[in-house]
C-alpha cells in the first residue's frame, strides 16, 4: 500500500507541474519585440557592460541573514513545546545556540559583516 501511494503522488506532482506549465505557455501573452530581449535597468539604456560581478560581501551577507532566519524557524517551535520536553531539550538549545554563535563570530573575525 505504501509503495503505490508513493508511485501516484510523484506521478500526480509530475502531471500537475507539467500541466501547469503547459496551461501557462498556451495562454500567456506573447511579443515578438526586440526590445523585450534587451537588459533593463530603471528604464534608462545601459551604459557598458550590463553582465557586472557583485562583490562577495553582498552574497556572503546574505548567506549570513538566511542561515540565521533558519535559526528562527528552528527555535520557534521549540519554543512553543519548551514546557513539555523538559531540560533536555534546554541543554540542546543551547548548544545549537553556541554553534550558530560560533558561526557568528567566525564570520565577524572573517571581516564578512563589514560593508565596504
Amino acid at each position: 500500500m505504501g509503495s503505490e501511494a508513493l508511485i501516484v503522488f510523484f506521478l500526480a506532482g509530475v502531471v500537475l507541474v507539467a500541466g501547469a506549465n503547459f496551461l501557462s505557455n498556451l495562454i500567456s501573452p506573447k511579443s515578438d519585440n526586440p526590445q523585450k530581449r534587451e537588459p533593463y535597468e530603471s528604464g534608462m539604456t545601459t551604459i557598458g557592460p550590463t553582465w557586472v560581478q557583485f562583490k562577495v560581501g553582498y552574497y556572503l551577507f546574505a548567506i549570513l541573514f538566511l542561515i540565521f532566519d533558519v535559526e528562527v524557524a528552528f527555535l520557534f517551535p521549540w519554543a512553543v513545546v519548551f514546557k513539555t520536553v523538559g531540560t533536555a531539550a534546554l541543554v540542546e538549545i543551547f548548544i545549537f545556540l553556541f554553534i550558530l554563535g560560533l558561526g557568528l563570530l567566525y564570520a565577524w573575525k572573517k571581516g564578512a559583516l563589514k560593508w565596504q
